[in-house]
């Protein structure tokens, strides 16, 4: 953060002056120079393009994103500076009584005017008036460089913890509607065929698990994103004995980035995080893609509830199921604005660069923002959504992706390698395209034996019941209890696990918060107590 301070401000705008510099067009005597070219309307400041380009659009992003922390900073030096003799008492209070006669929402609705390079020097002058000249002191062992990747880790931090508790809302949905929809019936696809039948409710299961592992990745990227680099300074730290543990501790960091250089340089803090939504956005969108699927008509799955679903304006039957597709597309927003992060981190010095900061850092809040809101959205779309059971199970009882478990009970009662009853079954099934036969239950007895003595050149003497509750997708899905399986009892043996993992994620955010809230409170009190009005360091 090495810019040059903006040498022009609205005091000295040509702009408001025309008669400052020839209008275009007029009458020249020389070959225009290089800069003449590029402003050569005439009326702009040199270096307005930088601030309307780079300057204006830092500052808009840094009053709502910034400011807070900011404050947050320097009061948790302020107070470590005293602690540790490095400013006294007195110095101090009139500093906090500065920083708490800025008036914030001022601030905030402040518009870039070329008078200050950016938000730290103009939080910086308005401490300077309001205490006097002894408030540079505040700048002690510091700099903008540890305190601007401070900064960006607490927004992150607030952004990641924000996605987390909404991914966690979306995920007890899955968990709840994955319960109820455990003996639920359905045929699963693989290479977009029908494969098996298996459970809604193993389905559900599935996403669910996605998402957990999403979720495990947003909280480390937070838990390493979650250390303070205050004490680095510039890049080397300082002579003055400073306490880099106690500004952490005040600001709710949950260690240090040790390395001084790497408290500055480092941006994988800010990479794996972009890597995390990115995969999370990913993963979600292939769930919400299947949820389109099935509420189409010719699917006939799912039907989305009123509130989450738009008409037609020509055709009155529609019930077009928007906010799936809103989620989708915004999922699909939310993965490029991570993957943007992730191309302007890509080779760059290994520094403290511009690359990593102003410009990059808002696209990776951008995205977690509309993370969260994406997942609230869809913990209300799948919340309230009507699942068409009868319509699952008798497409599944109609369908051939019953026969693998007919090829498994001639492996048990016919005594076949599973080779061999798989061709027996496969000419079964071309025997029955052959006649024109579509439904499984159309499929007799006889049928089968017949494609065994085309095999097998002998009959299989399977009894006929037998051979007909091979065919039924209810026992298909009941016999497989293998660990994983679709079921039901082993859904919800799964079910019961994940919901104990659940409770244990939310607590995990529920911590994080609280750490964060006592650290808030921490810094509170010691203001309090630096400023006279109450004892004690907290």
């Amino acid at each position: 953060m090495t810019r040059n301070p903006n040498p022009a401000g609205a005091a000295n705008d040509p702009c408001r002056n025309e008669s400052a510099a020839p209008h275009a067009g007029a009458a020249s005597t020389h070959a225009p120079t290089r800069a003449e070219i590029a402003a050569e309307d005439g009326r702009c400041f040199p270096g307005r393009s930088y601030a309307e380009a780079v300057l204006s659009p830092i500052y808009d992003s840094a009053k709502h994103e910034l400011l807070e922390p900011m404050m947050a900073i320097h009061r948790a030096h302020l107070v470590m500076l005293v602690e540790q003799g490095l400013v006294d008492a007195g110095t101090a209070r009139k500093i906090l009584a500065g920083l708490a006669s800025i008036d914030l929402g001022e601030v905030a609705a402040s518009r870039y005017d070329g008078r200050y390079e950016d938000l730290f020097f103009y939080v910086e002058d308005l401490t300077l008036k309001a205490a006097g000249e002894e408030a540079g002191n505040l700048h002690i062992a510091r700099s903008r460089n540890d305190m601007g990747v401070t900064m960006y880790r607490m927004v992150l931090r607030k952004h990641l913890l924000d996605a987390i508790e909404a991914a966690q809302l979306l995920h007890r949905v899955l968990l709840r509607f994955a319960a109820e929809e455990a003996d639920t019936v359905m045929l699963a696809h693989t290479h977009t065929q029908q494969a098996q039948p298996t459970t809604l409710g193993h389905w559900l299961t599935a996403a669910a698990d996605v998402l957990e592992r999403d979720i495990a990745r947003m909280q480390a990227a937070y838990e390493r994103a979650n250390r303070s680099p205050m004490g680095a300074a510039a890049l080397s730290t300082s002579g003055f004995p400073i306490s880099r543990e106690r500004v952490a501790e005040l600001l709710g960091f949950d260690g240090l980035v040790e390395n001084s250089y790497d408290a500055i340089a480092g941006a994988d803090y800010v990479s794996e995080a972009a890597a995390a939504v990115q995969l999370t956005a990913l993963h979600t969108g292939r769930m919400v893609q299947d949820l389109l699927l099935w509420c189409t008509q010719e699917y006939g799955a799912l039907r989305v509830a009123d509130p989450y679903v738009q008409t037609s304006s020509i055709m009155p039957q529609k019930r077009n199921p928007v906010s799936l597709e809103h989620a989708r597309t915004l999922l699909s927003y939310t993965a490029g604005r991570a993957q943007t992060v992730l191309q302007m981190l890509h080779n760059t010095p290994f520094g403290d660069i511009v690359d990593t900061e102003d410009e990059m850092q808002p696209n990776l809040w951008a995205a977690l923002s509309t993370l969260r809101s994406v997942f609230r959205l869809l913990a209300n779309v799948v919340g309230t959504a009507e699942v068409n059971r009868d319509l699952l199970l008798e497409r599944a009882r109609a369908s051939f992706a019953n026969v693998t478990e007919l090829a498994d009970l001639l492996v048990r009662e016919a005594g076949l390698p599973f080779r061999t009853a798989h061709g027996v079954v496969a000419a079964l099934v071309k025997a029955a395209e052959a006649r024109g036969i579509r439904d499984v239950r159309d499929v007799d007895p006889g049928m089968v034996e017949e494609a065994a003595q085309k095999v097998l050149g002998r009959p299989l003497g399977v009894p006929a019941e037998k051979l007909r509750l091979a065919l039924d997708p209810v026992h298909f899905v009941a016999v497989r209890t293998v660990r994983g399986g679709v079921a039901p009892a082993e859904v919800r043996r799964m079910l019961a696990e994940r919901e104990a993992r659940a409770a244990a994620m939310a607590g995990w955010l529920d911590a994080a918060r609280a750490r964060l809230a006592a650290a808030a409170q921490r810094l509170n009190s010691a203001c309090l107590a630096l400023s006279g009005e109450e004892g004690g360091r907290g």
